[in-house]
């Protein structure tokens, strides 16, 4: 609970700032997010575990302001996002895990679906060189 409302404080208060004080956080050369479950192509039942997988960084939550570290954010049918300078939002589509999750549970509609990873730093901006997953398509039945 506390990660949630610390999380929602520093999302607000960096949307209020001038886009030239959030300067985005440098990500380590080597990075990469990646989805342990599900595989890409995979078929799913509506309610299924998703598990996070990172290399070359480590999860830290949301505020804390920790080198070559930053938590998940999970892209839901998301075909492009329009700024990576600002916070993410927090949608449907954009699901935040600033407590520094690695796995969740999650429920789709029938149909298909593509998943995304993004890392994001303290304040759910993406690291200069985005850390980002290969988009995987999943079909919940």
């Amino acid at each position: 609970m506390k990660y949630t409302i610390l999380s929602a404080f520093l999302l607000a208060t960096a949307t209020l700032l001038p886009s030239s004080l959030l300067a985005a956080t440098p990500s380590a050369a080597d990075a990469e997010v990646y989805f342990v479950t599900p595989k890409d192509g995979e078929t799913v039942p509506e309610t299924f575990k998703v598990v996070f997988g990172l290399k070359g960084m480590d999860v830290s939550p949301a505020g804390n302001n920790q080198p070559n570290s930053g938590h998940h954010h999970l892209l839901i049918d998301v075909d492009s996002l329009a700024d990576f300078s600002l916070p993410l939002p927090a949608n449907d589509n954009v699901r935040h895990f600033g407590g520094g999750q690695t796995e969740t549970m999650m429920t789709l509609p029938k149909g298909k679906h593509t998943l995304q990873l993004l890392l994001g730093d303290y304040l759910h901006i993406p690291h200069h060189k985005p850390v980002i997953s290969e988009k995987i398509t999943i079909t919940v039945q």
